[in-house]
């Protein structure tokens, strides 16, 4: 089961693309966090959201949201796949211990060692303001996500 909406968000320490740590309770008191888990680095769904999350990354972002992407590839795939693709957002690798993160959110596949497609808007006080998860192979509608950032 995905954390669910009104609860508190795990905290987690991940390194992003660049090696650099990135700490989701270093946010609160700042800026909500949209949290986008999604199965596979350079893969064909994985890439057509995030670089749709890219190419419209102004309606996600803003001085008040950050965005955060997650998959259990090593930060050198995320590196590789970031300048590629130009992505203007931090990718986090919950590469090891493998799935960690994800697992915390329940939204980890076990079966297939990869996150599911989980979204997930933290509010600036740490609280899940809106939770979604979609199943492998199955495109997110990323409309919801403009309507939950707009709702804060």
């Amino acid at each position: 089961m995905p954390v669910e909406v009104g609860t508190q968000a795990p905290d987690f320490t991940l390194k992003n693309q660049n090696n650099e740590l990135v700490t989701l309770s270093s946010f609160q008191g700042q800026r909500n966090v949209l949290l986008v888990f999604y199965p596979f680095a350079f893969s064909g769904i994985c890439t057509g959201e995030l670089c749709q999350l890219r190419d419209d990354l102004s309606a996600y972002e803003d001085e008040n949201v950050t965005t955060l992407a997650i998959s259990a590839d090593p930060f050198y795939t995320l590196k590789a796949w970031s300048e590629k693709e130009g992505f203007k957002f931090d990718l986090l690798s919950d590469f090891w211990p493998h799935g960690q993160v994800a697992q915390a959110y329940g939204v980890f596949n076990e079966k297939a060692g990869m996150a599911s497609r989980g979204t997930f808007l933290i509010d600036t006080m740490g609280t899940v303001r809106f939770a979604e998860l979609n199943e492998p192979g199955q495109a997110r509608d990323q409309g919801a996500w403009k309507r939950a950032i707009s709702a804060l």
